[in-house]
Order: structure tokens, then sequence, then C-alpha cells
């Protein structure tokens, strides 16, 4: 059958000429499209189909916000449109009006009426496939992008910092779970780190990694994220997946991420997808990374959640989706907000046990025989890190303010764990009176820093309030930690002691904060004076213990 061909031509900004042709001819797939662009000019076919009342308004709309973002853009590289879907945007160097055997896809007939379920993005079966782009390259986003590059998907790690840009593409690691040789891999891969915000517009999948810590008032200080979407906006083509991972309270994919995103022009469901995948990293862990930890995955849609989950799966062994982005995102907090409630527990128990001379660690040891019902909890100086002592006070946060009662559990949680290093400080005075020794004016030797064993990570670390209170009460504090050579508490720096047989000998008491492989415990326990373990990591005699 003969091709009808009826051509209009748009005259937009700065004199880029666009080709608008509807074309219909018999033949087998119910809708297809093809866009390709250069800088100056674009050419989008559109074939009519059975569904046509169903999307026909909708891809007029659609066709006409990807008119005005080539404008903008002058992107050289959008390909197919298929089902009335974009599908596997893609580089290309010229149009072409008619489609050839070989960019003829099968079409896939949609969920649903809505034309948002038919969008999807495609992945490796595209000859030239679009890369993914990880915004923030810290130690959620690198160990994610060597996931993802190291099955064969492109991978762009963008981050605002030239020099840590700079570093990642000569080889050299920031984070404690990669080496220099694993990111010396990752760059023979394919991978490439950039500071340039024009790699988002290739992308066909943006994952968000950037760091919500507190805020002044208490919950999440969403700025990075803020930004990062911003940015994004700037450069977002349709056909991209958007995914935010980072740590937040319910609601801020759909009511944060997405109104800046939306800023664009762009439509979600009908241009770009956007979805909810919580980090779940465990720094340091030899037992649990990025491919066989269950990743959660929420969207915006059912087709966000599909293609979000279709892009973790083909590197993660275990996708779990939920039914949206708030169920993702709280189910991140709740994960996080149960071992602070946990810890908060252990820890006050470790107190009156201690007031009532009852040894903790026995009664841990014993109820951890039982092989159901029970998980083991440990006190400790306090919480750290990037999640259990920041986390739960954004869930808390929001209940207060959107609901306007309090969190209970939450907040009874923080005051106990942030008790914990004023209580730690205590015990040490009482252990050097039990010997006759003021805590003014002692030698407090701190035994590691970071925030958990065997990595160099010190984010709230409650080794700083530890040695903060011990120093208010004019201890002469020093420390040690094979991972840590300064040390920074209340804006003054500690030099690491240079040998620790030395400063063992010499201390007035040895603290042990955090039990580093690498320490021999009982030797320690022989050489110290006094000894006080915070983590219950030692078994010799005669020490002090938490």
């Amino acid at each position: 059958m003969r091709e009808h061909v009826s051509t209009r031509r748009l005259a937009i900004a700065r004199g880029m000429s666009i080709r608008l042709k509807d074309c219909s001819r018999a033949g087998p797939p119910p809708r297809c499209a093809l866009i390709s662009a250069k800088t100056t000019s674009a050419i989008v076919a559109i074939r009519t189909s059975p569904f046509r009342g169903r999307f026909s308004a909708g891809s007029r709309a659609c066709s006409e916000r990807i008119l005005r973002q080539l404008a903008i853009t002058s992107m050289a590289h959008l390909r197919s449109l298929s089902c009335g879907r974009y599908s596997g945007l893609s580089r290309t160097e010229d149009a072409s009006p008619v489609e050839t055997p070989s960019e003829r896809r099968t079409c896939v007939t949609p969920a649903s009426n809505h034309p948002a379920d038919a969008l999807s993005v495609t992945g490796a079966e595209d000859a030239h496939e679009r890369p993914a782009v990880i915004v923030g390259q810290g130690y959620v986003g690198l160990p994610l992008a060597q996931a993802a590059v190291a099955v064969g998907i492109p991978t762009v790690g963008f981050d605002v910092s030239e020099s840590l840009v700079d570093q990642l593409n000569a080889g050299v690691s920031h984070v404690d779970d990669l080496s220099d040789e694993d990111v010396a891999v990752m760059l023979s891969q394919g991978f490439r780190a950039s500071v340039d915000p024009g790699d988002l517009a290739g992308a066909s999948v943006i994952v968000i990694c950037v760091p919500t810590p507190l805020s002044e008032e208490g919950g999440p200080d969403l700025r990075a994220v803020e930004a990062s979407a911003r940015t994004i906006a700037e450069h977002l083509v349709p056909g991209t997946t958007v995914i935010l991972e980072s740590t937040t309270y319910p609601g801020t994919t759909e009511d944060v991420v997405l109104p800046i995103l939306e800023s664009s022009g762009l439509v979600h469901g009908e241009d770009f997808l956007l979805a909810y995948s919580p980090e779940r990293v465990d720094p340091g862990s030899t037992r649990y990374g990025i491919t066989n930890t269950p990743k959660l995955v929420g969207g915006l849609s059912a087709e966000a959640t599909r293609v979000a989950s279709g892009f973790y799966g083909r590197f993660v062994e275990e996708v779990v989706p939920v039914s949206g982005t708030k169920e993702a995102e709280t189910a991140k907090l709740l994960e996080n907000t149960y071992r602070h409630v946990n810890i908060a527990l252990v820890n006050e128990m470790a107190r009156f046990c201690h007031d009532l001379d009852i040894d903790i660690w026995e009664v841990i040891r014993g109820a951890g025989t039982k092989p159901f019902g029970f998980q083991k909890f440990t006190p400790g100086p306090g919480v750290g890190g990037h999640c259990i002592p920041i986390d739960p006070n954004y869930l808390s946060f929001q209940v207060r303010k959107t609901l306007g009662y309090q969190f209970r559990f939450v907040e009874l949680a923080q005051e106990i764990n942030n008790s914990m290093p004023t209580y730690v400080a205590a015990r040490i005075g009482e252990a050097l009176n039990e010997v006759r020794k003021p805590l003014n004016g002692s030698k407090v030797l701190l035994l590691g820093v970071t925030y958990k064993p065997d990595i160099a990570d010190q984010r709230e670390s409650p080794a700083v309030p530890v040695a903060k209170v011990l120093r208010e009460k004019k201890a002469l504090v020093s420390f040690h930690d094979p991972y840590v050579e300064t040390w920074f508490v209340g804006g003054g720096s500690l030099q690491r002691v240079p040998d620790l047989d030395e400063a063992l000998g010499e201390a007035d008491i040895v603290v042990v904060l955090q039990p580093h492989a690498v320490y021999d415990l009982e030797a320690i326990a022989a050489s110290a004076e006094l000894l006080f373990d915070t983590r219950g990591a030692t078994t010799a005699e005669g020490i002090e213990r938490l």
C-alpha cells in the first residue's frame, strides 16, 4: 500500500526547523514513531493506530513538548517512540522519515487507558544504550556505579566536586568499600566521572544519591536533593527515568522532587518516570553489598515501578516492588527506627544492670540462645553513622509537622542514645575513682574513634561527644585508631599517638570505643593499667565493662 505523508513546517527558537509527519499505512504494529534530531532540525513521524482515540490528545501534547525540548537542548540523540512510549532514546546521526525493518519494534498493548502507563525506557536490548548517570559519588553512589558498569551499563558518576571527579578519573578511591584497584576496573569497563551537567541530558536513568543530613529544625536538610533535582530538570529529556535513593521523610519524592522536575515543562508518566528506591549500603560489610541486598522500589506509577525495577534487576539479585514512593520511603525509615529503638532499649538495660550488679553481656548471651522471637542488640557508647542517629528523626519530624503529635518511641530512643556518651564519661570517672585517681588531670587513651569497626568513616561517631565531655572535665585525652591519622574534636584536632605500646603504658585508663580487628584486646588488657571496654569485646579478668 502506498504511504501518504502530509508535512507541515514549524519555525521555532533560533530558526530551528521541525517537520511533523503523520504517516498512515497498513501494517502490523498498531503505533510506532521515530524521532531523530540534529542540532538544526528534527523529524517526528507518528503512525496512526487502533489506540488513536485513546492516546491521540496526549500524544499531540507530548509531541509539542518534545519539539520545545529539542529546540531548547538541541539534542542529537532522540531516536524512537513505540506504542505511544518513549522507548530507547539513543544517539543517532541522521533522521529518516520512514522506519527501516531493523528500527521497527514489537508494540505492547498498554495495561491501562492512561498514557502515563504506556511510558517505558528500554535498556540492554538497545544497540546504543544511553548511559545511567549516578548523581553523587559518595559511599552510596560510587558502589552503585560500580555495580551498574560491571554488567555493561554505560555509567557516568556525576558530582559537583571537581577534585573528587579528577580523583576518580585518575583511579583513586575515597570510600572504604572500594579500593583504587576497584575504581581502575570500573574505568576499564567504561565508567567515567563528570562535573558536566550536560551528561544528564543523555541519560536513560538518573539516580540521585546525595546526603540528607539533619536541618536545624530536626528534619532532613533537603538542599542537596533539591539542587540535584533542579540541575536534572534543566537537562531532562523525554524517555528518562529518575530515581531518588537519598533517605528522607515520606512524601519527598512526590511533593519535593516531582514539582521541580515538572518545572522543565515535561510531565511525569508522559515524558519521564520517577521512583524511589532507598539505599541500603552497609559500609565495611563483607557479607552484604549492592548485588545481594534486596532492593525496594516504589514508583509514582505502576510503570515507573516496573521500569526502575528493571534497571536494578540487571545487577541486583532480588528486587522488591512496593505500591508507591511513600511506602518505599517509610520502609527505609522503619528499618533504621527499629534498630534505633532496640539499641536504646539495650543501652538503658546496660545502665540499670550496672546499678543492680548484673552482667549485661551475660544477659545478652543468654537471651541470644532463644532460636525464635529474639534478635540480639548490644549496648555501646552511643550510636553513629549515616543512618541510626539521623534517619529516625525524619519520621518523628514529619509526624509532628503533619499530624501534630509526637512519635514517642523515636524521641525517647533518641534521648537515651544521645545520653550514652555522657554516661560513658561518668563511668570512666568512676573507674578512676576506684583506684584513687581523679578524672581531672588523668591521661585517658581512647581506642577506635570511627562509628563502626574496621572502616575510616567517622560520621556521627559517639567518640566525639565522649571526648568532648572528658575534655570539659579536664581529662588529658589522647587517641589511637589505625584508620584515622588526625581527629577533629570540638573545633580542635588531635594527632594519633605514634606508639600504641608506649601510650598504653602511660595512660591512667584505656577506653575501648571501637574494637577494630587489628587490636589484640587481650594483649591490650594485659598492658593497660586500667581498661574500660564499652563494647563487651574483651573477656580478660579485672577490666571494667559497660
